[in-house]
């Protein structure tokens, strides 16, 4: 599933492309997707000039000049296409005065397409109750060790929890932890309010240089040009098991990455930098 840099990389593409262009015609060719869709969708958006984006966790919200505001998330195979032929599994279509064409093609049909009041969005059902933004200034190791005082929980658990931070998944927190040398497993309360902060900081570096590279490309994830996020290739332990941690001195003394299973995740890591 797309995380936090996917989709502020597709939000900033469409964003560059429907920003301040009125939509002359939109298509819903599904009545549901994940959820119901709201059948006045279309009517909605037609006439409407789009007056900008936001995003707030994984989640995206084009906002209308009519009041309203469309919140799209895509799921684990959605995609959102910019000036491309209709495609298969394309759910909707969004057509600007000037020529421009949007698609939402989801293909396995976990996205979400929903309409609120501009003015409501933080409180829609799907938003509300979301912790802060891990590139916003509320973000910080203050912050975290507030959050994590007493718990028990696993750190990874933690970042990975909407309600602490939004955003942040499973292939984000593997490699903040490591930059930040902390044991995935680590009982969140007992780690040191430094600590916290080196990793809160490790979390905004990572997100903020993903978001360079235009994501992380893992199966159905494309940028909305259609080409290819290439942050994989810098990944330092996500999906890397077995192979020697770049901060080791080598065999023998480098025991390779791990990876073990936490709540159905993944976690990559390496035992002898992480503790």
């Amino acid at each position: 599933m797309p995380e936090l840099p996917e989709v502020e990389t597709v939000m900033r593409g469409l964003d560059g492309h429907l920003t301040g262009r009125r939509i002359v015609r939109a298509i819903l060719r599904r009545a549901d997707i994940r959820w119901p869709v709201p059948p006045e969708l279309p009517r909605v958006l037609t006439g409407a000039t789009v007056k900008g984006f936001r995003r707030r966790g994984k989640f995206m919200l084009m906002q209308l000049d009519n009041g309203w505001s469309v919140l799209i998330h895509l799921g684990m195979s959605g995609r959102m296409l910019l000036d491309k032929p209709e495609a298969t599994h394309e759910h909707l279509t969004i057509e600007t005065e000037d020529g421009g064409r949007v698609g939402f093609v989801d293909p396995r049909r976990f996205g979400t397409l929903d309409l609120v009041r501009t003015v409501d969005e933080d409180s829609h059902k799907l938003l509300a109750g979301m912790g802060p933004e891990p590139l916003g200034n509320e973000f910080s190791g203050a912050y975290l060790a507030a959050a994590v005082e007493g718990r028990s929980a696993p750190i990874k658990a933690v970042l990975l929890d909407q309600r602490v931070v939004a955003g942040i998944g499973n292939i984000y927190a593997n490699e903040a932890l490591f930059r930040a040398g902390i044991l995935p497993t680590r009982a969140a309360g007992k780690i040191s309010r430094p600590r916290l902060e080196m990793l809160a900081q490790a979390v905004r570096a990572t997100l903020i240089e993903a978001i360079s590279a235009g994501g992380s490309s893992l199966r159905d994830y494309v940028q909305p040009s259609g080409e290819l996020g290439y942050f994989q290739n810098a990944w330092k332990v996500y999906g890397r098991t077995g192979e020697p941690c770049e901060r080791c001195p080598g065999p023998p003394a480098c025991m390779g990455i791990r990876q073990i299973t936490q709540s159905g995740r993944s976690t990559f890591y390496c035992p002898k930098t992480q503790r």
